[in-house]
């Protein structure tokens, strides 16, 4: 298998702009962030290496994953859990409702709170394979970033009180430089203890100051609506299997169930019920992919009392019944492989 890292992006070329015009009388008191096509071909490189065939990599750097896929893909549903996602080479698009996010290596993704889009890989080949990290998110940690960073230097008066749980943003030069310094450490695993730790505060510091930090912001302010909403998708997490009273997840949100149904759809795209319904039908759906199920065991194990409801509900979110389209993921991995 072939991984073309010199190529890069014929559109890369557009995120030299005013950062890199540096007056010489503060060269010498700043580090320049690296060009562009330089840097992308050195993340190109080691993303490569460390995910060397079609699927998700778990590397050696808590929270950190590498994507990679050698071909455009169908449209099929899936799960983004909160993080931070840096497209290094290819072009994916993500659905939600009628609204299409596309991201590309001049632009990252920001997830702050599980969210179920429908996406798909519109720009991939074997020579120059889509590649892309996942960094996880930590509240917890967020909320100690919060406190370092202080309050926002220009407070937007625009931002929104919430808005949807899957955002897409510019990439800055220093953001970018923070996610290659984070790469190289997978080849220098040593060092990885100390140093990673420091690379992932530095992307999410880039974040939280760039145009989409009022989304991170919010999240880790205590009871703000964010907050409150993704305690409710917890809850729903935690809960898919069993039968859903909107009352108990308005009471762990803190909400009345009319503004809980109002917030959890502002954020998501979807109800409640509906968000519920797509988790089972995912979880029924890696339950036979990995441990062979068949769709009647499978739709039981996620709350389904009716084999035939769930088929249909199956057919209608991934475009076959169960069997069918296992069979067909199974195939199409196999055949990557």
């Amino acid at each position: 298998m072939r991984c073309n890292a010199v190529r890069a992006a014929p559109t890369i070329s557009a995120m030299v702009d005013t950062a890199w015009l540096i007056p010489p009388d503060t060269a010498s008191r700043i580090q320049a962030p690296l060009p562009p096509d330089v840097r992308q071909v050195e993340m190109v490189t080691i993303a490569c290496q460390f995910a060397p065939s079609t699927g998700s990599h778990e590397t050696a750097i808590r929270g950190l994953y590498l994507m990679r896929a050698d071909g455009p893909g169908l449209r099929l549903p899936a799960v983004y859990e909160p993080g931070v996602v840096v497209v290094l080479q290819g072009r994916k698009q993500a659905r939600l409702g009628n609204e299409v996010l596309g991201y590309d290596p001049l632009h990252h993704l920001v997830v702050s709170v599980t969210m179920l889009p429908t996406s798909q890989i519109v720009e991939a080949s074997p020579e120059a394979p889509y590649l892309c990290l996942r960094l996880n998110a930590d509240t917890s940690e967020l909320a100690s970033l919060l406190l370092d960073a202080g309050p926002a230097a220009t407070p937007s008066t625009n931002a929104p009180a919430l808005d949807r749980g899957l955002q897409v943003a510019r990439s800055s030069p220093a953001m970018l430089d923070a996610v290659l310094r984070l790469l190289r450490l997978l080849r220098t695993p040593a060092d990885a203890p100390v140093l990673a730790p420091l690379a992932k505060r530095e992307i999410f510091y880039r974040v939280l100051t760039g145009e989409l930090g009022h989304r991170l912001r919010a999240l880790a302010v205590a009871e703000s609506h964010a907050q409150r909403i993704a305690r409710a998708i917890e809850l729903v997490k935690r809960r898919y299997a069993e039968p859903l009273r909107i009352d108990d997840v308005a009471e762990a949100a803190h909400m009345s169930a009319s503004s809980l149904h109002q917030h959890f759809k502002q954020v998501t795209s979807m109800s409640p019920l509906q968000y519920q319904k797509k988790l089972r039908l995912h979880r029924a759906r890696q339950l036979m992919m990995a441990e062979g199920l068949d769709a009647a065991v499978a739709a039981h194990r996620v709350g389904y009392e009716s084999p035939s409801q769930f088929s249909r509900e199956y057919r209608r979110m991934f475009g076959a019944p169960p069997r069918t389209e296992i069979q067909q993921a199974l195939g199409t991995v196999g055949a990557a492989r």
